[in-house]
């Protein structure tokens, strides 16, 4: 076409490719070029190589103390969250799927807490519902149970800001959904025929159907979930005896309370480095268990 503007799209694209460059991949590149240094004064930094990353792995130093315990607590609860989160949002996607009474307001209500997010307020309206006299713990005592001191201990505690991430799975509970209305309604009918039960079918046809949605949430859900960061610092302030010092947490605090960002800039990059290797093992064992229909 006479006159046709190819260049408008690219003209359009600038400010998103300005903000990727100044936002982005400026400070993913600056944060290890400061790793490899170490602050002597206000105004001068001294290159030590690898030297942080080796410190942060020294049982002697107080940082490597600190930052194993905080992978140590991190690892323990993305290995009880992720599964939880794929487990409730895949069921109840099964339940609203079939044909029942008011399932477009349960959608609706069980996406609701996805929408609100782990924001300040949210956050802090957990906080009161596991305090001691929260509603938690009353709805304990209707049952006759003793309340629970759930910030007192490391295992109430975890149990706390997992509980709040499993509670936000609408937005995973949405793509099974959707995954689950293009299953072949043929599949059901041969195993209903065959007089498979609707467990039998969810088993042997809903989730081998579902191997990649399940193997796409997983991974969205593991890198996720390795940064959590607003729950243990607002709800446990990673207590107690640091069983929720998560290592986001900790990172935040060396870096911007400590004003390290050179050891801070190292943990990241641990951190990066973590989850790109889950990442490549999850893909790779895919081969193993993802079913492709083609």
């Amino acid at each position: 076409m006479v006159g046709e503007k190819k260049w408008l799209p690219y003209v359009l694209l600038i400010p998103w490719v300005i903000g990727f460059l100044v936002f982005k991949l400026y400070p993913f590149i600056n944060s290890f070029y400061l790793s490899l240094f170490e602050k002597v004064s206000p105004i001068q930094s001294d290159y030590v190589g690898l030297a942080n990353y080796a410190r942060l792995f020294s049982k002697t130093d107080f940082f490597g103390q600190q930052f194993i315990n905080s992978l140590k607590v991190t690892f323990k609860y993305v290995f009880f969250t992720v599964p939880l989160v794929l487990l409730v949002s895949l069921i109840i996607a099964y339940v609203l799927s079939r044909k029942i009474k008011g399932v477009r307001f349960f959608r609706t209500a069980f996406y609701v807490p996805t929408v609100l997010g782990a924001n300040v307020a949210v956050v802090l309206l957990w906080r009161e519902l596991f305090e001691n006299y929260g509603l938690v713990n009353q709805g304990l005592a209707v049952f006759g149970l003793d309340p629970i001191n759930w910030f007192g201990t490391a295992a109430g505690a975890m149990t706390s800001i997992i509980a709040l991430r499993v509670w936000q799975f609408g937005s995973t509970m949405l793509i099974f959904l959707a995954a689950i209305k293009n299953v072949p309604d043929s599949l059901y009918e041969a195993a209903r025929i065959d007089g498979a039960s609707p467990l039998k079918q969810f088993t042997v046809i809903t989730v081998p159907m579902l191997t990649p949605v399940i193997l796409f949430n997983g991974v969205m859900r593991l890198v996720e979930t390795f940064q959590v960061f607003t729950s243990a610092k607002l709800i446990t302030n990673g207590g107690p005896l640091n069983s929720t010092h998560v290592i986001n947490l900790y990172i935040y605090e060396v870096a911007f309370e400590n004003r390290n960002f050179n050891l801070g800039s190292a943990m990241s990059w641990i951190l990066f480095l973590i989850i790109m290797v889950f990442t490549i093992i999850i893909f790779r064992s895919s081969k193993y268990w993802v079913y492709y229909q083609d």
